[in-house]
């Protein structure tokens, strides 16, 4: 073998070598689908305004609302969307522990201000408590903010709030969530934003399979699909609803999708959900009051039509004529 021949043949097994060190190195620490338990402060650079924060010193310092939200850390699976794509590029691969600063360019963070996206429109659209300079206003589908108004005709920017701004994103791993059930949780706080009660179990499910049919008989008959019942075990998510998720309009609006999510990360089966009802707190109206009185004497009647403040004189003598009308 030539000298050149040996010194292509040792670069190549270098090269070799270096991709499966990197390889290597890729798999190593954190990786897309894992929980991460995440503190961060996100700053617009132009003007230092804060984004975004868990931290309590920064949200008290700049005076945010304390009420509507708690600063803690937050937990985040990486790779499905919840982050910046630089700041997770920036983190897989890194350890519990790890801080840093990522720099994210408006394009990669809310999008460049668009001037073809602040438009007029008639001021008929925006309801008359939100025709004024700065509000929030919902047209057509569109989210966006009233600049101006003159005459019948309103100037409306639908662009992100934050469109063109480049953002400085400082943050910490703080801890990596490996339970299931904790996963769960944290995945419905980031949907929806609130604390319900779950629980996971393992089922045992009568389910129907197919069977392979009997390939004695006749070739030209289509052999008829036979089943059988089977018991097969279904790893399930159990949650509580509670009139809160039950009234929350994403919910309503995206419960297959975020069910759908949430089984494929955790790697369940299924996701039940229970309504319990018990009526504790539950006011009844006139329908459910007069369902539930059934054989319930003159006197009865009369009482609990002024519990509930409605003329029972006047309801009375309705119910009488009505059955008089009805003897004759």
């Amino acid at each position: 073998m030539s000298d050149e021949a040996e010194a292509d043949e040792a670069e190549q097994a270098d090269d070799v070598a270096d991709s499966e060190e990197t390889t290597e190195s890729e798999q190593s620490g954190l990786q897309a689908g894992d929980f991460v338990e995440l503190d961060y402060t996100a700053r617009t650079v132009e003007e230092d305004m804060i984004v975004d924060t868990t931290y309590p010193e920064v949200a008290e310092e700049e005076g945010l609302d304390e009420e509507d939200r708690e600063f803690e850390p937050r937990t985040l699976v990486l790779g499905e969307g919840f982050l910046f794509e630089a700041v997770e590029d920036d983190i897989i691969g890194g350890d519990v522990g790890q801080s840093d600063t990522v720099g994210i360019p408006a394009a990669e963070a809310f999008g460049e201000f668009d001037e073809d996206d602040v438009r007029t429109v008639s001021v008929n659209k925006i309801p008359e408590d939100d025709q004024y300079p700065g509000a929030q206003v919902q047209i057509d589908g569109e989210q966006g903010r009233v600049e101006t108004l003159v005459g019948g005709r309103a100037r409306v920017d639908f662009n992100h709030p934050l469109a063109g701004e480049d953002i400085e994103y400082d943050y910490e791993v703080v801890g990596q969530v490996e339970d299931q059930l904790e996963q769960a949780q944290s995945l419905f706080d980031m949907y929806l934003g609130m604390d319900l009660e779950m629980w996971i179990q393992t089922d045992e499910v009568e389910e129907e399979e197919l069977v392979q049919p009997d390939e004695e008989g006749d070739e030209d008959e289509e052999p008829e699909p036979e089943t059988e019942v089977v018991e097969v075990e279904k790893e399930t998510l159990y949650i509580e609803a509670n009139p809160q998720l039950s009234m929350n309009q994403q919910w309503m609006m995206q419960k297959q999708q975020i069910c759908q999510q949430v089984t494929d990360l955790l790697g369940l089966d299924r996701v039940i959900i229970q309504e319990i009802i018990d009526g504790s707190g539950m006011g009844m109206g006139m329908g459910g009051m007069m369902g539930g009185m059934g054989g319930a004497g003159e006197g009865d009647i009369e009482e609990a039509l002024e519990d509930a403040d409605v003329d029972a004189d006047e309801i009375m003598e309705e119910i009488e004529g009505a059955a008089e009308d009805a003897n004759e």
